[in-house]
């Protein structure tokens, strides 16, 4: 089988150099032909986007565009459609993972990006939508407006499949146009949806480019980011540093880097019916896309105190990885992911110890160890590799989290109510920027704040009318006396 990566206007594929992106698994190999641009194609492309961006994209009121995303999405939803029915057979084959799971997943994500789910988006972060249309009035006197960057360029991570989508509809919304970089590991389903969207528009054919270059290629990456007005970023810290150090100091930079995650499940939350939901939801969100996501958990922090202990949960857990396993097969290791997680293993089983029969819990695809002592925030393996710590009271864990405060993320967090707000209080004083309900972890909400930021907000630029200018324009009206 062949697939071609990216989206390429004004470019004919006779034109265009390729690099063969080889995938195989279940017996099966997929070539992917990446585009290799010449520095001259890659001036002319970004100019062209540009000028989409000016003459079209930005005439587009806002609700037109929400409009035209929900058109695409509701395609990829249908599983008749060719768009979704080549995601569901390819996007497996390329990133390892269960085709179930990534159905699922696929179809979970899409339904964050529909109409009701981008308004909510939009109020989320401007309240007023029409603020990316026109100026509006603020309540002190004067006007605003929201103007989104003509040009972005979006360097995209490819750990969970069709991750660029979230960064490349929220360029769209702001009437910014992008071009994005999709990664080696998933370097597919951004040049799909780029293809549908023009399909549903065809207007907005120059508005946006999916391009690829082989990571750490300084002079692609300096060419691409001198004629950006911004560049957003997901990656591990090293490679956004790298990346940093090659924008332009006038160019805004938005980098995504590594984040850790966590969850804490209150004594209320563990008794005999209640504690094996918990477990449940908990296995869900370590299984789900191998725990490769910023908000996949680490360790899950479990109170004293209740009918059910922190040991009988991390027993629970074991046997929720176990079904999952069934259901959803852990993806392949590679050599280096299995080493990782053979070394990670060692030390953990020499460290653990509660009661016996604790430690490492194993059946080769995923591993629960439990902790009796209170245990430092550290990552895991990832590839369904937890840890369970038991703590007498949950606001013990704020202090070792808070020496991670960079780093800190997601917690997935079982509570009482009362209990919910305590901690969030405190958890949002350590850094954490996102808490959720155990379950939910790998799944934000529409218009969340990533990394505790603006998603859309922070793409755009707004320019105030003060008071002033507009009680002196008074003055040089016609009908004026």
């Amino acid at each position: 089988m062949r697939e071609i990566a990216g989206y390429l206007p004004g470019l004919r594929a006779e034109e265009v150099q390729w690099q063969t992106l080889l995938f195989t698994g279940a017996g099966q190999t997929l070539e992917v032909a990446a585009p290799i641009l010449s520095d001259e194609q890659i001036t002319a492309l970004m100019a062209r986007v540009r000028e989409a961006s000016r003459s079209y994209l930005k005439s587009l009121s806002v609700a037109r565009i929400v409009s035209i995303v929900d058109r695409a999405i509701a395609r990829l939803l249908n599983s008749q459609d060719p768009y979704r029915q080549k995601a569901d057979a390819l996007l497996p084959l390329v990133t390892g993972y269960h085709p179930e799971m990534v159905r699922l997943g696929l179809t979970g994500y899409l339904k964050t990006f529909r109409k009701p789910q981008l308004q909510r988006f939009l109020v989320e972060d401007f309240g007023n939508a029409q603020l990316l249309d026109e100026f509006q009035p603020r309540a002190k006197g004067g006007f605003s407006k929201a103007v989104g960057v003509d040009l972005a360029v979006h360097i995209w991570a490819g750990n969970v499949p069709a991750l660029p989508l979230w960064s490349l509809v929220s360029g769209l919304l702001v009437k910014s146009g992008t071009i994005g970089k999709v990664a080696s590991a998933e370097p597919l389903f951004a040049g799909w949806f780029a293809q549908l969207l023009v399909e549903v528009e065809p207007l907005l054919a120059n508005c946006l480019a999916v391009v690829w270059w082989r990571g750490g290629d300084k002079a692609r990456e300096r060419l691409f980011f001198q004629h950006a007005d911004l560049v957003l970023a997901y990656g591990g810290n090293a490679a956004l540093e790298q990346v940093r150090g090659r924008v332009p100091i006038t160019t805004q930079f938005l980098p995504y880097g590594h984040k850790l995650s966590l969850g804490m499940v209150s004594r209320a939350a563990l008794d005999a019916r209640k504690a094996l939901k918990t477990a449940q939801q908990a296995a869900h969100d370590v299984m789900r896309y191998d725990q490769q996501g910023c908000y996949s958990p680490q360790v899950f922090y479990v109170e004293r105190g209740g009918k059910i202990t922190p040991e009988a949960f991390s027993g629970y857990l074991a046997h929720e990885l176990s079904c999952f396993e069934q259901k959803f097969p852990r993806h392949t290791l590679t050599l280096d992911e299995a080493a990782g997680l053979a070394d990670w293993r060692q030390r953990e089983e020499l460290k653990s110890f509660s009661q016996p029969g604790s430690g490492v819990t194993d059946d080769d695809a995923w591993t629960v160890v439990y902790n009796d002592t209170v245990q430092a925030l550290a990552p895991s393996a990832l590839n369904r590799t937890i840890r369970v710590v038991a703590v007498d009271r949950l606001v013990q864990v704020i202090p070792l989290i808070a020496a991670h405060r960079a780093f800190l993320q997601t917690v997935g967090l079982a509570a009482a109510p009362q209990e919910l707000f305590e901690l969030a209080a405190a958890l949002g004083g350590a850094g954490v920027t996102r808490i959720c309900a155990i379950g939910q972890m790998t799944a934000p909400e529409a218009g969340w704040h990533h990394d505790g930021r603006f998603s859309l907000l922070d793409l755009t630029r707004i320019v105030d009318i003060e008071a002033s200018a507009e009680a002196a324009s008074e003055t040089f009206a016609p009908y004026v006396d």
